[in-house]
């Protein structure tokens, strides 16, 4: 008989605190990323942290409220996330304004 293990990280559970997104994973391992790696959660309120669905069989977590997705293998991998040029450049405009109003 072979078994053929699922070597996919799966997550089974989070927690998001005001510091960090700590996912439980399905072999048992438990992965902690600082919240501000994902630039639209650590902006966001705790009721929007907290409504999240676990997508699929435990390959990523989606936060319907901020158009967010995080993915185990990419809480695994250690890389944040990056602000979309159009982020970008709406944190200039914004920044101008206030300085020009200052």
């Amino acid at each position: 008989m072979d078994i053929v293990a699922n070597s996919e990280p799966r997550i089974i559970s989070l927690k998001v605190t005001n510091q960090n997104i700590i996912a439980q994973l399905a072999d048992g391992r438990s992965v902690s990323v600082p919240l501000v790696w994902s630039w639209r959660l650590s902006e966001a309120t705790p009721a929007q942290r907290n409504h999240f669905e676990i997508m699929g069989s435990g390959q990523g977590v989606h936060w319907p409220d901020l158009d967010e997705d995080l993915s185990a293998a990419g809480m695994l991998s250690g890389i944040p996330a990056p602000k979309t040029s159009r982020v970008l450049k709406t944190l200039e405009v914004s920044a101008k304004r206030a300085s020009a109003t200052a």
